[in-house]
């Protein structure tokens, strides 16, 4: 019975989805509908599909960094420079599905500044692009012809900002034609340029129409609203400045033709707004923005700023003060940590009401203004992948088993002290701050409810999700805050497990809720593991505006339990063992004595056993999930299973090319899975001990592990900051190659029909089709003897006219297919004979330039069907199969040359062997001629037979050949 209900080996794993590093530095553009994002690694430019979380395709670049990019209005091209000085310019694909060839430029201009270009902008027609360089040019250019349309110098440095100003009136019919370029650089100034014709050819082309004076340091923000009334500009200086650009004042100038006054641009300073920060993108919001709390109302003038704190401030104009703040000010962080989580740029959707913030430590958050909610947070780089862990912070407290809300999240401790918290269905994440240094190690408990983790500041932490909020989706990334703190190890906490079980009912202690946890362990780098007592730590955090109680744990007991560093920790399911391991080579395993009395809890641990076998420091440690066994991987490249009852080797697993650093069990133990420093994810057969399959997404140390509930998903982390999640799909091959062999079963018995029923096209046409060589070969072979003798011989040169016909009538691609397998057959002396045969055959049969036409045929149906796995070419288009086929003839005639090339060497063998065994049966003939002495025949008609005999055999050597 137990065979009938074991479950079935799982066999395959395929990649799922990735969490790559998303952006390192440089510029970051959004489509106006927030939908897409580009952003820079390293040298690339990638696209990305924010909802999805899937990387849509990247930019062939020029192999040096970007330095400046945007995205028009219109969302149809990329334009981006890179510190070469140049200008690629892309059309950026219309379909979300992903490409996997580089997006190819559509134009390049090779030197468009003689500076690096820190800043560019396209103006709201999407028709031209402004760039502003080091050396203080600005040159605006026609984006679809590639040209310079204006080129405005004096600026006193750096370019630092652009904007555009067109204005639009809605009342009125007609658009104002007239259209501005606003620049600010280093100089502290901010000047404006008039693009129209008339205004280049009167002012020579470079001069400003004003220059506006205000700020004593860099302007990093320019914006102008839709009406073209307002500019508002911030800088460096910590102050935001509002102009009327609209103003208009008289002034004695005579006109061209000597005729009155006439009034000049003027603009006027109309409001100095201190915001107490170093300003680095500043906008004007739409006028008819809904902002939640916020006051509304027509001519109401708001923006938004963000800087050297890392918040995003809307601010009323008008007022001078700030409405609301998107962000959450962290308290008691270093100098760098603050240095890192300034907002380097801000972009405003207004199509979406959204600011994205672009972040120094490579985060992008988008927030939402009419919820004044973080609504997406995409974390750019995660640096080393060092521990993982599935969350399930929506699974309701009276669920027992898996369901669709566990594992909905996974966590990861990166070289960081912040936590990741990640939604296992695209790329919206958390940080979770507390930890002063890097997280070393993570766990879980009450089934993925709350999170623990172990840092170098030597302390533990227990985290729990915030209460969600009416009416927030459950699929959301919640936050995440501290509930609960262990201090007193010596050394940095590099190992944590937590009680697989929860108090439940009448177990619980008094005043505690219907689940709570029991117990913690931590492992240290003082060779020490501490027993925690979580009786009192809930398992939510409270919802905003309340207060958030800590609890400090108490320490039940500690041991001195190796004598050097303790690497993995790990509690059994039914909490009564903790087994340790550590860099001295062995795993020792504990009984855990936990009693709740009505004076308090108390707990114990006692040693049981040693396990000792490894030649190097073992990595990890896992409990059987059913048995009574616990597997380690060690940094002696194996794995190694033990029993619990004598502490015991049972099986050792061998493969893996380097240290083996994570282990866990799968399908009730029949299996186990482990990563490696060889950046190789391997399934191991625990009762053959061997390799059922090996999973390769990584090009380093797989540090991270976890392997979900159902154990449906397997996700790994390595030191490439790469996330892989594996799938099983031991299911969906089996079923497809079930339905395979189906196939295959029944054209197997159209063969045999097709051979019976002497339908040889069918029969030829079909093992060509299935790809069976020996078939092909056999019938070919058979045909003189299948032959009936009773129907007139008719002349055949295989042996059958049938076949003649179909070999004369063979399409292009089966042609070259059956020539392939010749030159297979044609190799070895035992079917070389049919070999010569068939090709003979052809060679009689069809013309030179029919054979040649059919590779070409064969090259041109081998690259469409490359082409429709592949569908779309850089820019997002269907490739055209004709456009394939004109440059393939070449192809088709060097595959044509190849296989005559393989062929002649073994074909004049074939006839120099034939020569020789001719020559040998002469030499037979004479000896046994001469043998005889006349004994079997008088020279005469005999002889004048076999001379004929002779001939016969010299014309079926001529043939074969």
């Amino acid at each position: 019975m137990d065979s009938v209900h074991r479950p079935k080996l799982k066999t395959a794993f395929k990649k799922a989805r990735v969490i790559a590093p998303l952006h390192t530095a440089g510029p970051v553009a959004a489509t106006p509908d927030g939908s897409k994002l580009v952003t820079c690694v390293g040298e690339d430019a990638l696209l990305t599909d924010v909802k999805a979380g899937v990387e849509i395709c990247r930019f062939a670049g020029d192999t040096e960094s970007i330095t400046s990019l945007c995205i028009t209005p219109s969302s149809s091209h990329l334009l981006l420079f890179t510190s070469s000085l140049s200008l690629r310019i892309y059309e950026l694909p219309q379909s979300s599905a992903p490409h996997t060839k580089l997006v190819k430029p559509i134009r390049v201009i090779a030197r468009a500044h003689d500076a690096p270009v820190h800043v560019c902008k396209a103006d709201p027609t999407s028709t031209y692009l402004a760039s502003g360089s080091a050396d203080g040019v600005v040159k605006v250019w026609d984006i679809l012809r590639g040209y310079v349309t204006h080129l405005f110098k004096g600026h006193g440095g750096v370019v630092s900002a652009l904007a555009f100003n067109y204005p639009f009136d809605p009342s009125s019919v007609v658009r104002e034609q007239k259209m501005q370029l606003i620049t600010a650089s280093v100089d502290t100034r901010i000047r404006i340029f008039d693009l129209s014709a008339a205004a280049a050819r009167a002012s020579g082309g470079s001069k400003p129409e004003a220059v506006l004076e205000g700020h004593v340091s860099v302007p990093r923000g320019l914006d102008v609203s839709p009406d073209g009334k307002w500019l508002v500009s911030g800088g460096r200086d910590s102050v935001v400045l509002i102009w009327d650009i609209s103003s208009k004042a008289p002034a004695e100038k005579k006109s061209s033709k000597g005729k009155g006054k006439e009034t000049v641009f003027s603009p006027v300073l109309h409001k100095t707004i201190p915001v107490l920060e170093r300003v680095e993108a500043v906008g004007l919001l739409h006028p008819d923005e809904d902002l939640a709390g916020a006051p509304s109302g027509p001519g109401r003038l708001r923006f938004y700023t963000g800087g050297e704190k890392g918040l995003v401030r809307i601010w009323d104009a008008r007022e001078g003060t700030v409405l609301f703040t998107l962000g959450q000010e962290q308290e008691d962080t270093s100098d760098d940590q603050e240095e890192q989580r300034q907002i380097v740029d801000a972009i405003y959707l207004p199509s979406v009401s959204t600011v994205i913030s672009v972040h120094a430590d490579q985060n992008i958050l988008f927030h939402s203004l009419s919820t004044q909610t973080l609504s997406r947070q995409l974390i750019g780089f995660n640096d080393e992948i060092i521990d993982a862990t599935f969350l399930s912070p929506n699974l309701p407290v009276q669920a027992s088993t898996p369901s669709s809300l566990s594992d909905t999240h996974v966590a990861l401790a990166t070289n960081s002290s912040l936590i990741r918290v990640y939604s296992t269905s695209s790329l919206d994440a958390r940080l979770i701050s507390g930890h002063s240094e890097i997280v070393l190690c993570l766990d879980r408990g009450a089934q993925g409810r709350v999170l623990a983790s172990g840092s170098k500041d030597r302390s533990a932490r227990i985290w729990a999700p915030v209460s969600a909020r009416a009416g927030e989706e459950v699929s959301a990334v919640p936050e995440w805050r501290c509930v609960a703190i262990c201090e007193g190890h010596a050394e940095s906490v590099g190992a944590i497990a937590m009680s697989r079980k929860a108090f439940s009912g009448e177990a619980a202690p008094s005043g505690s809720g219907d689940d709570t946890l029991r117990f913690m362990f931590t492992g240290s780098q003082d060779k020490t593991i501490k027993m925690w007592d979580l009786s009192a730590v809930p398992l939510s955090a409270p919802a905003d505006g309340e207060d958030a109680h800590v609890v400090k744990c108490k320490s039940l007991t500690t041991h001195k339990a190796h004598d050097k560093d303790i690497n993995s920790l790990d509690v059994a399911p039914n909490d009564r063992l903790l087994v340790s391991v550590s860099q001295d080579r062995t795993a020792k395993v504990w009984e855990i004595d936990y009693v709740t009395t009505s004076a308090g809890v108390r707990g114990e641990l006692r040693l049981l056993g040693t396990c000792k076998g490894h030649k190097r420091g073992v990595w990890c440690v896992r409990f059987g999930r059913t048995e009574r066994v616990l597997a380690t991987g060690s940094g002696d490249k194996t794995v190694k299973l033990w029993s619990l009852e004598d502490f015991t080797c049972v099986k050792t697993f061998e493969g893996h090319t380097n240290s083996v650093l994570r282990v866990d069990f799968l399908n009730a133990g029949m299996q186990i899975v482990s990563s490696a420093s060889d950046g190789l994810v391997k399934l191991w057969n625990v009762r053959d001990e061997e390799c059922a399959a090996t999973m390769d997404n990584h090009e380093d140390k797989v540090w991270a592990l976890a392997v979900s509930s159902d154990e449906s998903m397997i996700v790994s982390g390595a030191a490439d900051s790469v996330v892989t999640f594996w799938r099983d799909c031991t299911e969906e091959q089996q079923v497809e190659k079930e339905t395979q062999r189906a196939k295959l079963v029944e054209k197997e018995q159209d063969l045999q029909n097709y051979l019976a029923l002497h339908d040889y096209r069918n029969a030829i046409l079909l093992a060509l089709s299935m790809g069976q060589p020996g078939r092909l070969h056999s019938m070919f072979a058979t045909l003189t003897s299948a032959a009936d003798p009773t129907v007139p011989k008719m002349p055949s040169i295989t042996g059958h006219p049938a076949v003649d016909e179909v070999l004369r009538t063979l399409p292009g691609t089966d042609l070259v297919r059956l020539l392939r397998y010749v030159r297979d057959w044609n190799a070895h002396a035992k079917t070389s004979t049919v070999a010569q045969r068939v090709l003979h055959a052809v060679v009689k049969l069809r013309t030179a330039e029919d054979i040649a036409r059919a590779f070409d045929e064969d090259a041109a149906f081998t690259a469409a069907s490359a082409a429709a796995a592949t569908p779309a070419d850089e820019d997002g288009a269907a490739k055209p199969i004709s456009a394939e086929v004109v440059p393939l003839e070449g192809r088709g005639t060097t595959s044509l040359k190849e296989l005559i090339d393989a062929m002649i060497p073994y074909t004049e063998r074939h006839l120099t062997r034939m020569e020789k065994l001719l020559q040998d049966s002469y030499v037979v003939e004479h000896l046994l001629s001469e043998m005889d002495d006349g004994l079997f025949g008088e020279v005469g008609d005999e002889d004048e037979g076999h001379g004929d005999s002779m001939m016969d055999i010299d014309r079926a050597i001529v043939v074969a050949a």
